[in-house]
């Protein structure tokens, strides 16, 4: 029988930590954006854990491949996991306050959920992920549709844009699992998607964005960049592997409910970011959504309905 994997106090304060780091990538990546393109800030950021991932391997005397196979999955899970997500989210941000990009990339356990059912064997639609999923649409329907009769209309392009997000960490999800079969640490597999995405970004960035033409960033823009790179990418990835071992998939799942809370605050605290009743309420249908996946508290409701029986 699987032993069920628990965490202690430490692990789950390292949770609301992971939360307030990829919560925190949006407010960094929103400080970088005032004046760097969308392009550049993705490069920096991806090259920055780049680097502090190989450091760390190399303190840590963990073998880096050299094998062509495996350097084709980790430009593949680069382009799904890095590329395409952050660009999107990024330009998504020049247009809209970063707490609500973060409550639409909540959605993502909801699209991989999806891509799961149609392109795996072993993990099929449920009564409990199907109701999840209704509830998190519901939730992201009004997030695009509460300001859609006022003057304040928010871009439909950027909520869209932010939800392709969403899909594309869909599709990494299900990319993502052949890494276990092939035997990669997980902070090795971070290390090679992250160095793949800067890989792939450079020309990217050159081409579109010409740093050579932009002004010499503030020094606010250059720490931005060194946090978005070093704590929501390099280290958050580094705890979440922790977790991810220690509690495993559902537990570390939990997280993706915390994040727009703490870019949520961030945001108003530091950025002046307002934002409306809609989309507080679409926060709390897509959560409950997340619950009604997670099954979890629908297993504590029966346990309860058991023991008052008994």
């Amino acid at each position: 029988m699987q032993k069920t994997q628990t965490m202690g106090i430490f692990d789950w304060a390292l949770l609301l930590i992971l939360s307030v780091l990829w919560g925190g990538a949006f407010f960094f990546s929103k400080v970088a954006l005032a004046e760097l393109p969308p392009f550049i800030v993705v490069l920096a950021r991806v090259a920055i854990a780049a680097l502090a991932l190989f450091i760390y391997l190399r303190a840590t005397r963990q073998a880096i491949p050299i094998a062509i196979g495996t350097w084709v999955a980790f430009f593949g899970m680069g382009l799904l996991n890095n590329l395409i997500p952050f660009s999107l989210l990024f330009w998504g941000q020049t247009q809209i306050a970063s707490g609500l990009a973060s409550i639409l990339n909540a959605t993502t356990p909801i699209f991989s959920i999806i891509v799961a059912h149609f392109l795996t064997t072993d993990e099929r639609m449920t009564l409990n992920k199907l109701a999840g999923i209704v509830l998190g649409f519901m939730g992201v329907a009004l997030l695009m549709a509460g300001n859609a009769f006022s003057s304040h209309a928010l871009p439909f392009l950027a909520l869209l844009a932010c939800l392709a997000a969403a899909l594309s960490y869909g599709f990494a999800g299900v990319f993502g699992r052949r890494f276990r079969r092939m035997g990669i640490a997980p902070a090795t597999s971070a290390f090679g998607q992250t160095m793949a995405t800067t890989i792939m970004m450079i020309p990217i960035a050159l081409l579109i964005d010409t740093p050579w033409l932009l002004v010499m960033p503030s020094g606010t823009v250059i720490a931005a960049l060194i946090g978005l790179g070093l704590l929501s990418t390099a280290l958050a990835y580094i705890i979440f592997f922790h977790i991810l071992a220690v509690g495993g998939a559902i537990n570390s799942s939990l997280v993706t409910l915390l994040i727009p809370v703490s870019a949520i605050l961030l945001g108003s605290l530091f950025l002046g970011e307002v934002l409306a009743v809609n989309h507080f309420v679409g926060m709390v249908l897509i959560s409950v959504g997340l619950l009604l996946i997670d099954g979890r508290l629908l297993r504590c409701l029966r346990r309860q309905n058991y023991m008052s029986i008994r």
